[in-house]
């Protein structure tokens, strides 16, 4: 039986999905924290909210993925999956073109990985190999939950992507200032939300990012 705090997902986030979409997260949710008793992919603190800390805020981005320009998705520093295989079960119904690529230099996480692609039948590739070393990539979006700071998550996408449209980051409570802070050394356009899941965080969909001076 679905434990009946999935259904309020589509509520929270405006979502209307499937029952059998809700039951994938449900599951993907219990893979996590039955894993998680072997290897660290969510604090063991947030075990128990689970729901909205981890899979309500990573399924809240699906307004800036679900576009027509968006058909390769590439998240950095994946763990658990998490924004990308929320999306990716988000995105199925929707699109079946729609690609996720996820690097994890992990072992044990990209088994991890592995097995949720495969177990949801998503279309998709798990990389592992650390994408500092990763040289002439092409996405459309590039997508990044607690990985690493914006400046080098910047970095990343000048100095390794060929090609990208957006880059959709999670940003703290800090968020405004390490905005104000980029747009010294960065140029580039940017839309922001409140973070549906605390009031303290927000989501930003960057793009037409440049280097000042470069």
């Amino acid at each position: 039986m679905i434990d009946s705090n999935i259904y309020k997902i589509d509520k929270i986030i405006g979502l209307n999905v499937s029952r059998e979409t809700l039951k994938d997260l449900e599951d993907y949710s219990k893979a996590i924290i039955r894993k998680n008793k072997d290897i660290n992919l969510i604090s063991k603190t947030t075990e128990k909210s689970i729901k909205q800390r981890h899979i309500q805020d990573s399924a809240q981005i699906i307004e800036f993925i679900d576009k027509k320009d968006i058909k390769i998705c590439t998240d950095l520093g994946s763990g658990a999956g998490l924004p990308g295989i929320v999306l990716g079960i988000l995105m199925k119904p929707k699109k079946q073109a729609f690609k996720l690529i996820f690097y994890e230099k992990s072992y044990h996480k990209s088994i991890f990985l592995k097995e949720m692609t495969k177990k949801f039948n998503l279309n998709s590739e798990v990389r592992q190999k650390n994408i500092f070393y990763e040289k002439k990539l092409n996405t459309d979006v590039i997508i990044s939950r607690a990985f690493k700071p914006l400046p080098i998550i910047f970095q990343i996408a000048q100095s390794n992507f060929k090609n990208f449209k957006y880059i959709i980051l999670f940003l703290g409570k800090s968020g405004k200032n390490i905005l104000v802070n980029a747009l010294k050394s960065w140029k580039f356009d940017y839309e922001k939300k409140e973070s549906l899941t605390s009031q303290e965080s927000m989501i930003v969909k960057i793009s037409n990012l440049r280097k000042k001076n470069a």
